[in-house]
């Protein structure tokens, strides 16, 4: 077992990638405190672990309030003793969302208030350095240990309507780079996931709806992988799973001397390409240019 011993804290982990990631991560062997601004979800993963036999404990806190951050991990030393990995992987999207592919509201980037804009802000980013500065003393009470960022594709390329969300993922990449830094010396390692594909539709989904253990890809319907703009072509779509193996590997002693890396997870080769289409793309090649009018 990858995490056997090891106790992981982490937030956002009542569903998506956070809930498959509790599991996997204590299949591994982790003692897991799932932290969660809705405790009934909270709740729902530490039953779906401790169902597979595993070690589980519901923590409810909102990353936007360092205080309930800092009680989040006085609550999981209370439970396991001690702290060896935290994920800061809660997250929110810029209101609006995708509209192309959840068919969120248009919102006009001029438009976007200034409670939108702290809202994204205290969710993706300052909810990263408080869970990262929080588990800064248990870590090096421990001998240090493991924190891991949630970033996205967005922090490297653009989507549409959701700039004030790319802006904090990519800050959360230059404070991995920062405390990989800072915090070396102590042998804490930080690193980043940056998922594109393969993570779970309640990420675009209103507060409370219901958990769906599956990525949009899988809920979308039957998988082609010819018509799919992603360039690996497998013949399964890409999974909560395979973000959360990325993580585990990250988390994991078979990383022991990555630190200050943001690595893309799920990206199939999508960020490796230029903006162009060709006609070798087939799914969507380029219109003819006739010269007619």
């Amino acid at each position: 077992m990858k995490l056997e011993g090891k106790v992981a804290l982490i937030t956002g982990a009542g569903s998506g990638l956070g809930r498959e990631a509790s599991q996997l991560f204590a299949s591994e062997g982790a003692k897991v405190a799932v932290v969660d601004i809705d405790p009934e979800r909270a709740k729902g993963t530490v039953a779906l672990v401790e169902k597979n036999g595993g070690s589980a404990v519901a923590i409810t806190a909102d990353v936007r309030i360092e205080q309930q951050v800092i009680d989040a991990v006085a609550a999981t030393l209370a439970a396991f003793g001690k702290l060896d990995i935290a994920w800061a992987n809660a997250g929110i999207v810029s209101r609006g969302g995708v509209p192309s592919v959840a068919g969120g509201e248009q919102v006009e980037f001029q438009d976007l208030t200034d409670a939108d804009w702290q809202d994204v802000v205290g969710v993706n980013l300052s909810g990263v350095f408080y869970t990262a500065k929080a588990a800064v003393p248990a870590l090096r009470a421990n001998g240090g240990g493991v924190i891991l960022a949630t970033s996205s594709a967005a922090s490297f390329v653009a989507y549409h309507s959701i700039a004030a969300y790319s802006a904090t993922k990519a800050g959360v990449n230059g404070m991995v780079r920062g405390l990989s830094l800072d915090l070396g010396k102590y042998g804490i390692r930080v690193n980043a996931i940056a998922p594109t594909h393969g993570m779970s539709p309640n990420f675009l989904a209103p507060a409370g709806a219901p958990v769906v253990g599956q990525s949009y890809e899988q809920v979308a319907g039957p998988w082609v992988p010819e018509v799919s703009p992603i360039p690996l072509k497998l013949n399964r779509p890409p999974s909560l799973s395979d973000n959360a193996r990325a993580a585990l590997f990250l988390v994991s002693d078979d990383s022991a001397y990555i630190s200050g890396v943001t690595l893309p997870t799920t990206d199939g080769g999508t960020l490796s390409r230029v903006a162009m289409m060709f006609p070798e793309d087939g799914n969507n090649p380029p219109p003819m240019v006739t010269g007619e009018e």
